[in-house]
């Protein structure tokens, strides 16, 4: 059976210090499980966190097969997926990219993408820049069930 990790138990250190910030990313607190996408998707967006004013970074599991249930753009935000454990397939348009640990693929913002974990599940880190605000709704396109066997 598919668990998340648990996070460690030390504090994280969110105000800036000295010009840096440090957090621990599984602490930052999942944004998935107020959308009823758990167990099978875990999403900690850790910009605001850390304090980023130029990019973005997450955190996101996926169960072992779990498709996220839509599709996302952006109007501005480009977007590096690095796959650090697992494997997972990622939809562009209409290629699909077999994705294995270690493969980063570059996504430019207005491709239409989606997630689907592989065998054994996921975790993808994910750096989006530039930083398009406190919200990102005003530069992301979301259209459920965008990935369609």
């Amino acid at each position: 059976m598919w668990a998340a990790p648990s996070p460690s138990s030390s504090a994280p250190s969110s105000a800036p210090v000295a010009g840096f910030t440090q957090i621990n990313l599984r602490e930052v607190e999942d944004q998935a499980s107020k959308f009823g996408l758990a167990p099978g998707l875990e999403g900690r967006f850790a910009t605001k966190d850390l304090g980023l004013d130029k990019a973005g970074v997450s955190y996101q599991r996926l169960a072992p097969g779990f498709r996220v249930p839509f599709g996302h753009k952006h109007a501005k935000q480009e977007e590096l997926y690095v796959v650090v454990e697992g494997s997972a397939r990622l939809k562009l348009d209409d290629e699909i990219l077999d994705l294995e640990k270690w493969d980063a693929v570059r996504v430019e913002p207005e491709l239409m993408r989606c997630f689907e974990g592989g065998p054994e599940g996921a975790t993808i880190l994910a750096f989006g820049a530039p930083h398009t605000g406190p919200s990102a709704a005003p530069d992301v396109a979301m259209t459920p069930n965008w990935w369609r066997d």
